[in-house]
């Protein structure tokens, strides 16, 4: 797929940096010096952004849209490795390590993207600590996932992934838990390893039973705890569709 983007734009504002927390805690002394060699760009849906074994040259910002991070083979399997909403950033491991890009992003909307090139990236990191300590947390954060990830893929079954899947990406919104980004089960079948019809009837099952709702597009988890502990005790249909 051809990647199509526009002319880069340059000068985003202080307050535009100001609201990405990857930017958290970073004096405007150093915010300007960044809005002068960062740019926007523009990109459809369904558009690669970056290709798994290219050179890493930038860091992408994530202004608005989202996009998934995944991995194919050469049949054209995938495997989604998470999904990227405004003010989260990918690129950064190969600019920091010096490898290749380790995944393709694709662009699952119209996406809005803060560009930073690997040089100026660099020079921003010696310059500033907290945008370094910044930097370090969000990789610390992902190591965790990563961990939380495999564990759930060893220990839990289907029912169990799918549950605690829509937990990770609900949101607290006025007490409730929301999932605000489009979430497919096409997507969450390549998260968790799982067929489309194997999540279509585990959610099927979880909404029936109450666990949670879909209200204007968007799940709500309801008050009810989705059973997601190894061992735990699932409803017996759910056990009953694994075992299909």
């Amino acid at each position: 797929m051809n990647v199509q983007i526009e002319q880069p734009r340059r000068g985003p504002s202080l307050i535009l940096l100001h609201s990405i927390p990857m930017f958290a805690g970073v004096p405007d002394s150093q915010l300007e010096q960044i809005a002068k060699v960062a740019f926007h760009r523009r990109v459809a849906r369904q558009t690669v952004i970056v290709r798994a074994g290219d050179s890493t040259d930038s860091l992408y910002v994530l202004i608005s849209g989202s996009a998934k991070v995944l991995n194919s083979d050469d049949e054209g399997r995938e495997v989604i490795l998470t999904l990227l909403g405004p003010g989260e950033f990918f690129g950064e491991m190969g600019l920091i390590d010096g490898s290749p890009r380790s995944a393709d992003v694709m662009a699952t909307e119209t996406c809005e993207l803060l560009v930073i090139t690997k040089n100026d990236f660099k020079r921003c990191l010696t310059e500033n600590f907290d945008l370094c300590l910044n930097i370090m947390k969000s990789l610390v954060q992902r190591l965790r996932e990563a961990d939380r990830n495999i564990e759930s893929l060893a220990l839990m079954d289907v029912y169990g992934r799918v549950a605690k899947l829509l937990l990770d990406f609900s949101e607290n919104e006025r007490g409730a838990r929301v999932i605000k980004r489009r979430l497919t089960k096409q997507d969450i079948a390549k998260m968790i390893g799982a067929s489309r019809e194997m999540v279509s009837r585990v959610m099927k099952d979880l909404e029936n039973r109450g666990y949670f709702k879909v209200e204007d597009g968007r799940i709500v988890i309801l008050e009810k705890r989705i059973p997601t502990a190894p061992g735990g005790q699932f409803p017996a249909s759910a056990a009953a569709t694994e075992a299909s």
